[in-house]
């Protein structure tokens, strides 16, 4: 049976119920609720697959929150609903690409720092040193934190980045005083006399980068120029890090350095005296 009725006719469902049939051999036309049940249900209009999956998909675009957040918020909505049998939540788009930036600059950090650290090992043939060097990078972290906070600057990939850029500026200011102290020990000076005439005198070498540094960045951490927006996380982090780990490198490593050697030289001449 064949209908020669266009859609653009059909515009309720009565019209739908009243499209005629024009059978083979039959001068009359059938109506269609003659031969059918016709009943209205609620359904998409159209159907859309995703990896030939069919999937319903629903937009969210931030109207001014973080991107983190509401993701966030929508991981806390999926978590509490109970899904009927057969049916999967998957969150896709910039999200998706987010984490996905999240996991490569995790990974990426955690092997710059375990690199820097065999390279230290390499230079200083000490597995204790590059420790002692390491030391003035977690309060960085620290500092990080507290500024995105206050600034109300989200954790992004810009943000990611000046992390990784911390971890070899404050290195390399502990860089400094551990050479140095192992220098004066070499001219025969105590460990704890030694670290701290190294950090006196490395302590204006390191307060000067650092300022140069922290001045430099001070236009684009202000948004100052077009197109500085962007960059703009990326001076914060560096910032607010490279500001606390310069406080305590002149304080933890130097710590540091007398627990591990200082420690050391006073037990070595208890037991010579002891002897």
């Amino acid at each position: 049976m064949v209908s020669r009725l266009s859609t653009s006719d059909v515009r309720r469902l009565l019209d739908l119920r009243s499209i005629p049939l024009h059978g083979a051999g039959l001068k009359r036309p059938t109506r269609l609720d003659m031969v059918s049940n016709v009943v209205r249900f609620e359904a998409p209009t159209e159907v859309d697959h995703y990896q030939i999956r069919r999937v319903l998909d629903i937009y969210v675009r931030p109207a001014g929150e973080g991107l983190g957040t509401i993701a966030n918020r929508i991981d806390e909505l999926i978590a509490a609903a109970k899904l009927p049998s057969g049916v999967d939540v998957t969150v896709r788009g910039m999200v998706e690409g987010m984490r996905a930036s999240f996991r490569s600059f995790g990974l990426g950090l955690s092997l710059a720092v375990l690199l820097l650290y065999l390279i230290l090992v390499a230079q200083f043939r000490s597995l204790m040193d590059p420790f002692l060097i390491l030391l003035a990078f977690p309060p960085g972290l620290t500092g990080v934190l507290l500024t995105l906070t206050s600034t109300g600057t989200t954790l992004n990939v810009m943000s990611l980045m000046g992390v990784v850029m911390l971890a070899g500026i404050a290195m390399s200011n502990s860089i400094l005083i551990v050479e140095f102290a192992h220098h004066l020990r070499s001219e025969g000076m105590a460990a704890r006399e030694a670290v701290a005439t190294a950090c006196r005198v490395r302590l204006r070498p390191v307060l000067m980068t650092s300022l140069a540094t922290l001045i430099g960045l001070l236009p684009m951490a202000l948004k100052l120029g077009e197109g500085s927006e962007s960059y703009a996380p990326l001076a914060r982090a560096l910032i607010g890090g490279l500001s606390v780990s310069v406080l305590f490198t002149v304080f933890l490593v130097p710590a540091g350095f007398d627990l591990a050697y200082g420690r050391r030289e006073r037990r070595e001449s208890s037991n010579a005296d002891a002897s």
